[in-house]
C-alpha cells in the first residue's frame, strides 16, 4: 500500500485520488466575443454593449451528450462545469436573478442538460461558481471590476452592500446544491482580500471570506450535499488545493504543518479558458500527455479546461487534443488511474526523462518514457524488486536482467543493485511510452 497520508479534509476525496483526470468547462457569454473569458474586465466593456451578448446568445448546436462521450473517451472521471463567471450570467435557471440563460434565445437551463448528460456516462458532476460578480448591482467596484476606470466609479460604487451580494450567492448556491441531484464538487473562484487600489483608487479594496460570509457559505454547502469536495478559493481551508496554470515540480504541502495534502492542478488546452478564436498556443501532443503524467506522478488531479464556442460545440482545436487524451488513455489509463507518486525508496532509480507513477497497493510500478532511449533503460535500486516487465499499451513483455548490461563492450553499466530492461530500437506508436513494472 502507498505509505503517503494526506492532511484530513472535510469532504470524500477518497473517489478523487482514484480518479486522477476530469474536464474543466469554461462557457459563458464571453464565447461570443471569443478573446477570453475576462474580456469584460481586460477591454472594460460597458454594460450597454455586453447587454448584446445576453441578447443574442443562443447556442443551438449544444449538445452536452457529445461533451460527455468525449471527455468519457479522453479518459476524464469527473467534469466541473461554470455555472456562473465573473461576468455574472448564470447558465442556470436560478430564481434569484433574471441574467440568466433561459431569458436568451437559448431558452433553457444549460447546467441542467450538463448535468444529465455527465452523468448518464458515468462521470462525477462538479460546478464551478464566481465568488466575483461584475453584474450584479451590490457588487462593490474594485481593482478588477470593468468600472473600475469610470470617472464616477466612486459613485456607482456607493450603496452597494456586499452581504445582499453574499445572501444572494447563498441562495445560488443553495439552488444548485439542491435541484441537479448528488454534486460531488464546489469549485469557487476566487479570493484577493489583501489587494487595494493605489493613489485615488485607494478606496477600491479586495474581497474576502469575510465579503463572501465564507463560513456561512461553506456550512449550506455542506449541509445541503454532505461529503462533497470544495476548493479553498474561498479564503477557507477546504479539500482541494487547487494551482493553476503551472506544473508543481513537488507534492504541494501545508503552507504551516509541512502535510500533505490533496491537490489539483488545473490547466487549458491553449493560453485561455474561455473560447478564444485567435489564441494560437494549443499544447502539443507531448505537452499534453506529460503535464498529466507529471501531475499524478507527484500525487496531484488534472482537471484539464476546453472552452467551447458560442454556438455551443467544441472547435476542431479542443477535439483533437482531447483525442490526444483519447487515445493515449484507452492503453496507458492504468498508470493513471488509483496511482500515484511512486514510494521513495523507487525515486532514486528513476532514469532521466521519465516519470514514475506507482498503484495505490503498491503492485505495480509505471516508468513513462518522455523520451525514449537507445536499447536500455537502467533502473539502479530496482535489481531483485521486479517480477515482470511489459509495454503498458499493448502487454508485450520487455526483457530485463540484473547486475550488468549484456553487451561485449569494456565499460558496459554494472551494479549488484541494477535493473536493465531491454527496449526495442523502434519507439512504441504512443506520445508517451510506458512501461508496467510488476513488483515482487
Amino acid at each position: 500500500m502507498s505509505s503517503y497520508v494526506t492532511r484530513k479534509t472535510p469532504g470524500d476525496t477518497a473517489w478523487f485520488t482514484r480518479d486522477r483526470f476530469g474536464m474543466f468547462i469554461h462557457w459563458g457569454l464571453y464565447a461570443m466575443p471569443a478573446r477570453h473569458e475576462w474580456i469584460k474586465n481586460r477591454e472594460m466593456i460597458p454594460e450597454a454593449h455586453y447587454d448584446l451578448y445576453f441578447k443574442y446568445f443562443d447556442p443551438d448546436l449544444y449538445d452536452a451528450r457529445a461533451w460527455a462521450r468525449q471527455a468519457k473517451a479522453a479518459g476524464m472521471k469527473y467534469a466541473v462545469m461554470t455555472t456562473k463567471h465573473h461576468e455574472g450570467f448564470c447558465m442556470f435557471d436560478s430564481q434569484f436573478t433574471d441574467y440568466k440563460s433561459t431569458n436568451t434565445p437559448a431558452g433553457r437551463d444549460l447546467v441542467r442538460e450538463y448535468v444529465d448528460a455527465f452523468r448518464a456516462e458515468g462521470l462525477r458532476i462538479g460546478f464551478y461558481y464566481s465568488l466575483i460578480d461584475w453584474h450584479h448591482p451590490d457588487f462593490p467596484i474594485d481593482m478588477l471590476h470593468p468600472r473600475r476606470e469610470d470617472p464616477d466609479a466612486r459613485q456607482q460604487s456607493e450603496g452597494r452592500d456586499i452581504r445582499r451580494y453574499a445572501a444572494y450567492m447563498r441562495d445560488q448556491v443553495g439552488e444548485l446544491l439542491t435541484n441537479y441531484g448528488k454534486i460531488d464538487i464546489l469549485w469557487f473562484d476566487f479570493s484577493y482580500g489583501g489587494r487595494h487600489g493605489e493613489g485615488d483608487k485607494a478606496w477600491m479594496r479586495g474581497k474576502g471570506k469575510e465579503d463572501w460570509e465564507s463560513e456561512a457559505l461553506i456550512a449550506l454547502a455542506r449541509k445541503l450535499q454532505p461529503g462533497i469536495i470544495i476548493d479553498n478559493r474561498t479564503e477557507l481551508e477546504q479539500d482541494l488545493w487547487t494551482p493553476e496554470q503551472y506544473q508543481p515540480q513537488e507534492w504541494i504541502r501545508h503552507a504551516e504543518t509541512g502535510e500533505l495534502v490533496t491537490w489539483e492542478a488545473c490547466q487549458t488546452l491553449s493560453g485561455s479558458w474561455g473560447y478564444h478564436r485567435d489564441e494560437q498556443t494549443w499544447k502539443s501532443p507531448e505537452m499534453l500527455i506529460r503535464m498529466l503524467v507529471n501531475t499524478v506522478a507527484l500525487g496531484g488531479n488534472l482537471l484539464m479546461n476546453v472552452g467551447p464556442t458560442a454556438r455551443g460545440y467544441l472547435d476542431s482545436r479542443a477535439e483533437a487534443a482531447l483525442a490526444v487524451y483519447a487515445d493515449w488513455m484507452k492503453v496507458n489509463g492504468r498508470s493513471i488511474y488509483n496511482c500515484t507518486m511512486a514510494e521513495p525508496d523507487l525515486l532514486g532509480s528513476l532514469p532521466p526523462d521519465a516519470r514514475f507513477t506507482q498503484s495505490q497497493d503498491g503492485k505495480r510500478l509505471y516508468l513513462h518514457l518522455f523520451a525514449y532511449p537507445f536499447a536500455h533503460v537502467l533502473l539502479k535500486g530496482l535489481a531483485g524488486r521486479v517480477d515482470y516487465a511489459q509495454f503498458l499499451h499493448d502487454a508485450s513483455e520487455i526483457k530485463f536482467t540484473e547486475g550488468a548490461v549484456r553487451h561485449f563492450s569494456e565499460g558496459a553499466a554494472k551494479g549488484n543493485d541494477l535493473l536493465v530492461l531491454e527496449l526495442p530500437p523502434v519507439k512504441p506508436p504512443v506520445v508517451v511510452p510506458v512501461i508496467e513494472l510488476f513488483l515482487k
